[in-house]
């Protein structure tokens, strides 16, 4: 076990001047890929055990509104790496990635404090300019601890370590191993109950576990080099593939677990009702770890927080989707409150599509045509798949009222002050972003799928 406490002094030709700081902890970042937050048992979730999140949580502090900038994984990472929301670092759609050059980042600002930036498995999302500036980037998406066990041994312990390991779990293709998971599922009521569902559902709940026990191995490899004393941040890129989820700008979509413990500094079991968002998370650690919080990001520190000195960070958060290849092309954007969120789908023309239905792809999402063979006799069914594929120009939610985001109040009178407040502030906020809600494919015509669709609709109206 290693105690990091030293004052450290680094001349920094590429940064210029002379810095110094003392007891400058390593930092462990652990993501998930495509982990809703209610599948994390210390969030409440009766069908899966996590035991490896729980042990974490119960160690420092556990966010409960904490929000991606986007619910598909190129946006996403690179918002949590620049600081930046998509519209201003350019990577909008997935598979697309930030301008070349760009602001430093998590990269360069803790690599200008001195500290080695370590990447393991999937932290940025395909070749991005920026990952050759990595101090080491273990390139495989797959790895084990014993990986990252060798490069922990061989590096040089006086330099402050920012190890950053990503999991490709619970990412499609799910296993087919379900051992472990049990038959009675408590399913969300945004999906359709099949058998197809409660199987595929169950193989989802695996790579969970799978997952956890990722972090496990890397939280006590990370503790016995670092020492217990060191921060260690848990989260997700976004919510897990079904229906309401990725892709969306429901809470299942963009609101992720969020755990950071760092004994001595963060009261052990807390939990953390301040709003935060993914873009806060670079200047957060950066204040954490004693640094200097850019001015020219998105995000805010919120190591007040953390530290029990405030209980609020943010009034509302935005967050946006844009679309994901020719699979899915649907611009939507939202702004968020505690208890209110206000959607605005640009194209409600068009058909609302992806990787789910598109594909039907086995061990992801095959069971859609169970979905659709239900909608024509159940009228629950058909009203879930109409709302799955037909998205309303505004969607306005009582989130005190409708956590799950099922009853759109957009036409109700009752809301309208709150529904005309939040559409100017998201307009403002895109003007201020530079948001021009450009498109990279095709859209999908409704037209194409209008047989089913009056099918469907006349089922629901029964």
């Amino acid at each position: 076990m290693r105690t990091q406490r030293f004052i450290l002094f680094i001349l920094c030709l590429e940064w210029g001047g002379l810095w110094m700081h003392a007891e400058i902890p390593d930092m462990l970042v652990f993501l998930t890929d495509d982990l809703s937050l209610r599948d994390v048992s210390c969030y409440g979730s009766p069908d899966v055990r996590t035991p490896n999140m729980d042990r974490l949580a119960a160690a420092g502090m556990r966010f409960d509104l904490a929000f991606v900038a986007s619910p598909a994984c190129a946006p996403s990472r690179a918002a949590l790496l620049t600081g930046l929301m998509p519209a201003r670092n350019g990577a909008e759609s997935n598979h697309t990635y930030p301008h070349a050059p760009y602001y430093p980042g998590f990269i360069g600002l803790f690599q200008k404090m001195g500290y080695e930036v370590v990447s393991f498995g999937k932290i940025s999302h395909g070749r991005l300019e920026h990952k050759q500036r990595w101090n080491w980037d273990h390139l495989e998406r797959h790895y084990d601890a014993e990986t990252v066990r060798a490069f922990l041994e061989s590096r040089d312990p006086a330099q402050p370590l920012l190890l950053m390991v990503g999991t490709p779990d619970p990412h499609v293709p799910w296993t087919e191993d379900i051992s472990g998971v049990g038959e009675a599922l408590v399913l969300p009521p945004f999906l359709v109950d099949t058998e197809e569902t409660r199987q595929y559902r169950r193989q989802y709940y695996a790579d969970v576990m799978k997952a956890d026990a990722a972090f496990g191995a890397i939280y006590d490899l990370f503790l016995e080099y670092s020492g217990e004393a060191s921060p260690v941040l848990f989260s997700s890129d976004h919510g897990a593939q079904w229906p309401g989820g990725k892709w969306t700008l429901y809470d299942e979509g963009t609101r992720v677990p969020l755990m950071i413990a760092w004994p001595g500094r963060i009261e052990p079991g807390s939990v953390s009702e301040a709003m935060v968002s993914w873009v806060d998370l670079l200047p957060t650690l950066l204040d954490l770890a004693g640094g200097e919080l850019p001015s020219e990001i998105d995000g805010n520190s919120f190591a007040e927080v953390l530290e029990g000195e405030r209980a609020h960070h943010r009034d509302e958060v935005f967050t946006t989707h844009t679309g994901d290849s020719n699979r899915n092309l649907s611009p939507m954007r939202a702004v968020r409150t505690e208890r209110f969120k206000y959607i605005r789908n640009f194209y409600p023309q068009h058909l609302y599509t992806t990787h789910i239905d598109h594909l039907r792809k086995v061990n992801a999402g095959a069971y859609w045509t169970s979905w659709e063979e239900a909608a024509r006799e159940d009228p629950a069914a058909a009203s879930l798949v109409l709302r799955y594929y037909l998205k309303p120009a505004e969607e306005f939610y009582d989130l005190e009222k409708d956590p799950e985001e099922l009853n759109n109040l957009a036409g109700d009178p009752r809301y309208r002050v709150h529904i005309h407040r939040m559409r100017e502030q998201l307009g403002a906020w895109m003007v201020e972003q530079g948001d021009t809600l450009r498109v990279v494919s095709d859209f999908h015509r409704i037209e194409d799928r209008q047989s089913l669709l009056d099918e469907l609709q006349a089922v629901a109206e029964e």
